[in-house]
């Protein structure tokens, strides 16, 4: 029983996120063999990725099939993001666990067979993506997630227990990466497919297995405003209509706060924003950018590069940052690792060899703090009884952000490709910049909430 309360949906997070970072390179360069299978259909060139990959009609197609299988799962994924943050409050959140996990595995098998079969062409990739979406996804998981340990966990533990969580992320990309590209180069699709199916299968025997149901808690989305229309409606429960939910989430965001707490929680969403713009951006295009000449990737290269990635990343917030919390204020740590984030996109863009690469790595490992502040800073800023209701509009966030960073990037890399390749990444760094302007702005207003006053 008390390993039960010790060990919670930490793995639910880690299995999913390892099954994630195994897919993204390996649908990428499934779609990449596919075009080229329809732009050279009576050729034996593609039999052979090193003989391919520089193909500038091969980039450009790829980059946007890639677009449009990320804006569909974008779009698809949408309202069950904004629907499941107040109907888990009264439902409970393992639901929202195990649909992604299981759509997942259907969708991995759509995979499967695109790889195996010859005549399917690039835009079965789509219907995977609907799949994919209607449950969700990433963004369902990490918000039943963390509203599972809201429930599960007291004011004093929370804190640790969702840093934990949040590692989980870091250390299932490291994995991920590293057997993605070492299945893709080895064993091929089959193989790398499976094993992304077989993550979703242990995920579901451990979520119905081992996790408990926590005891829904219908007040923790409820505004104060709001509990009269609770208290009447107690013998009648609102009907589940996605307006209904949605409502709950946004007037948790719009409304008045004293002082100028609701300008920077604005402010603080919009950081999340760019910061998730940039992050989806950045792995849809990366693939293609690092096989280009004259840095010429291997898929198992590249897996190693971003698992070196993830895991310095992951270093930095799990060990380093609490203690640097002790010597510097958080805000002024998010700025920090905004400047180091911009930088090291400006090394990636002018990047022409693999050392250089690795290089972006170490400067870029402090990238991780700036989201793990602005998420507490959000935190502190909506009251206990809105958390719920912030989780959920965070996760439809960060599901527009897969639309719009797919879009705008995956439309400027073909572009730039025949003039300057890494020019997406410039404009990443600026986003960054702006990031770095939001979080100065925030720091120099004044405090209202305690543990912000405290701080300062």
């Amino acid at each position: 029983k008390m390993l039960r309360d010790i060990i919670t949906v930490e793995p639910v997070v880690f299995l999913y996120m390892t099954s994630t970072y195994i897919l993204n390179p390996s649908y990428q360069q499934l779609i990449i063999g596919k075009v080229c299978n329809e732009v050279y259909p009576d050729m034996n060139i593609c039999t052979n990725f090193e003989e391919y990959k520089e193909d500038e009609v091969i980039q450009k197609q790829s980059s946007y099939i890639m677009m449009m299988f990320m804006s569909t799962m974008s779009v698809v994924s949408i309202p069950p993001a904004i629907l499941l943050g107040s109907w888990s409050d009264r439902s409970g959140r393992k639901f929202g666990m195990v649909l992604p996990s299981a759509l997942s595995i259907v969708a991995g098998g759509l995979l499967i067979a695109m790889s195996q079969v010859r005549e399917m062409n690039t835009y079965w990739s789509l219907a995977a993506a609907v799949i994919v979406g209607l449950s969700g996804g990433h963004v369902s998981v990490f918000l039943s997630c963390f509203s599972y340990l809201a429930d599960v966990t007291d004011a004093g533990s929370r804190t640790l227990r969702m840093g934990i969580a949040e590692a989980m992320i870091f250390i299932g990309g490291t994995l991920g990466f590293l057997i993605s590209g070492f299945l893709l180069q080895r064993f091929g699709f089959l193989a790398t497919f499976g094993v992304y199916c077989g993550c979703h299968a242990l995920n579901l025997c451990y979520i119905l297995l081992w996790l408990r149901s926590p005891k829904p808690s219908v007040k923790s989305v409820c505004l104060p405003q709001a509990s009269s229309e609770a208290e009447q409606s107690a013998e009648a429960p609102p009907r589940p209509s996605l307006l209904t939910y949605a409502k709950m989430t946004f007037r948790a965001v719009i409304r008045n706060r004293s002082g100028q707490e609701k300008l920077k929680l604005h402010l603080l969403i919009l950081c999340t924003f760019l910061n998730n713009t940039v992050a989806v951006g950045d792995q849809a295009i990366l693939l293609l950018f690092l096989m280009y000449k004259p840095r010429e990737f291997t898929t198992e290269l590249y897996g190693v590069f971003n698992s070196t990635r993830m895991m310095l990343l992951g270093i930095f917030l799990i060990g380093l940052f609490p203690w640097l919390l002790r010597c510097i204020g958080e805000i002024t740590l998010a700025k920090i690792s905004a400047i180091f984030r911009g930088a090291s996109y400006i090394l990636l863009a002018f990047s022409m060899n693999t050392w250089t690469v690795f290089l972006v790595a170490v400067l870029g490992a402090p990238s991780g703090i700036s989201q793990a502040v602005i998420r507490s800073l959000c935190s502190a800023v909506v009251g206990p009884e809105e958390q719920g209701a912030m989780f959920s509009f965070s996760s439809s966030v960060e599901a527009l952000c897969i639309l719009i960073g797919a879009t705008i990037f995956n439309d400027l890399y073909p572009l730039t490709l025949a003039t300057f390749p890494g020019m997406p990444f410039i404009v990443m760094a600026g986003f960054t910049g702006i990031v770095l302007i939001f979080l100065q702005w925030v720091s120099e207003m004044p405090a209202t909430h305690p543990r912000l006053i405290t701080e300062d």
